[in-house]
């Protein structure tokens, strides 16, 4: 598997398309959203598509880098429309990163750490976002110089409230424990409001899920998401 991945991204790199380009675009920018699509119905087959097509309009109208994470079935026919995809918990051919550790498939620290460090430096320009739930848990990933690292304490996902009002305190201590990661935010982020408190206090970035995958006018909330980095 790993030497099929290996042979695809070369080829991708050779034939000048570099799955990885928009990181010398964005990554010093760190406006981004990451948009989980788990296993939701609107996450998934046609709607999918429908959905990654949404996320890159709202890109290009903000110049807020948006990150659809994907089921690997969905994959492919998001990846040939040159739009930007991540996968979830596993590398797939066509993604440039990976989510790993999301509460919805928490692996052991271990397993994070020899992903990492295998895949790392032998696919250039791969990314990993690794999911904690605690600081301590935190500290361990950072061991391992994850790309990113997504706080997300597990009662407050998919809720009303967000991780930036409720826990505030936890997440300027973990900025400034782990400075040398850009830290991003999940769990509850619904809105401009949200968004703009995470950013003052230090994260880089937000991680959502159903409040766009399941809303019925998902490119309204990105870019009510979108205004939040806007200064």
């Amino acid at each position: 598997m790993l030497e099929n991945w290996l042979r695809f991204w070369k080829g991708g790199e050779e034939s000048g398309r570099g799955l990885g380009y928009f990181w010398s675009l964005c990554y010093d920018e760190f406006k981004m959203i990451f948009v989980n699509f788990k296993t939701y119905e609107q996450g998934t087959g046609e709607k999918a598509v429908k959905l990654a097509k949404i996320c890159a309009e709202v890109e290009k109208e903000t110049s807020v880098k948006i990150i659809p994470i994907v089921q690997a079935t969905g994959i492919p026919q998001i990846a040939n429309l040159g739009i930007e995809v991540w996968s979830q918990a596993e590398i797939a051919p066509g993604t440039t990163g990976v989510l790993l550790n999301h509460s919805d498939y928490k692996i052991s620290i271990k397993k994070i750490e020899n992903i990492i460090e295998n895949l790392k430096f032998k696919i250039k320009n791969y990314r990993f976002l690794v999911c904690c739930e605690s600081i301590e848990e935190g500290r361990e990933i950072a061991k391992f110089r994850p790309d990113f690292m997504a706080y997300e304490p597990p009662e407050l996902i998919g809720g009303e409230i967000s991780v930036s009002n409720a826990r505030p305190e936890i997440i300027s201590e973990f900025v400034q424990e782990i400075k040398e990661i850009p830290i991003i935010v999940g769990a509850g982020i619904h809105n401009q409001a949200d968004v703009q408190k995470a950013l003052e206090l230090g994260a880089k970035g937000i991680l959502v899920s159903h409040a766009v995958v399941e809303s019925d006018y998902p490119k309204s909330v990105l870019l009510e998401l979108a205004k939040g980095f806007s200064k």
